[in-house]
């Protein structure tokens, strides 16, 4: 459920107060994350890359309480679930969207991945969750990529986490990860926190 709360009664009163107003507001942090440990498990249980990258996302912001809230057209709202927002390619050539509810069961998680990314790629229409906080996710996997700026257009302010190809090492697989979110939101420590619990979460999956 979304719901209206005063920012003045929250821990983002002065955030809020400095940066709804900025035309500007979206901060993009990269870190570079091991993934060996997420490969390993999707080569030996069959299951998809960028859904356990998914659910790793999901596990982590779940614990910031901070990812619960966003502004939005001056005001700021409350959520009480979250959801990822998953693109798939479509029979048509385009591209569907799907929000795939936060769950700690990676079972669950990946049945509903799997159902949700087929249905709106035969169908080519979106299935998106209105009442949830959604974590949008891209997956640009045909190249290798440093970074990912993505656009700022003032109409989505939900924080966005895109990646490119992982990298195979000797010893380990890397993937930088961009970061992108809204400083009304959070802050930079509080970035750096849910960045350091996805690379926890990653490493005992």
């Amino acid at each position: 459920m979304k719901q209206e709360i005063d920012p003045e009664q929250t821990s983002r009163a002065q955030a809020f107060e400095l940066w709804t107003k900025s035309p500007m507001p979206m901060v993009t942090i990269t870190k570079t994350f091991d993934v060996t440990r997420l490969r390993k498990v999707s080569r030996r249980r069959g299951m998809k890359f960028n859904m356990l990258l998914c659910w790793c996302i999901g596990r982590a912001a779940s614990k910031i309480q901070e990812f619960y809230m966003l502004p939005q057209e001056g005001k700021l709202y409350k959520y009480d679930h979250m959801a990822i927002n998953v693109i798939a390619n479509n029979v048509k050539g385009g591209l569907s969207f799907c929000d795939v509810a936060v769950n700690d069961d990676l079972e669950a998680f990946n049945a509903n991945y799997l159902h949700l990314t087929e249905t709106i790629s035969k169908t080519c229409k979106d299935i998106l969750d209105d009442e949830a906080i959604i974590v949008g996710t891209s997956a640009v996997t045909s190249t290798e990529l440093d970074c990912i700026v993505n656009q700022y257009s003032g109409i989505y302010n939900n924080p966005f986490l895109s990646w490119g190809r992982y990298r195979k090492g000797w010893l380990r697989t890397t993937l930088p990860i961009s970061f992108q979110f809204h400083h009304a939101q959070m802050d930079g420590c509080q970035a750096a926190r849910f960045l350091e619990e996805l690379q926890k979460t990653i490493n005992i999956l």
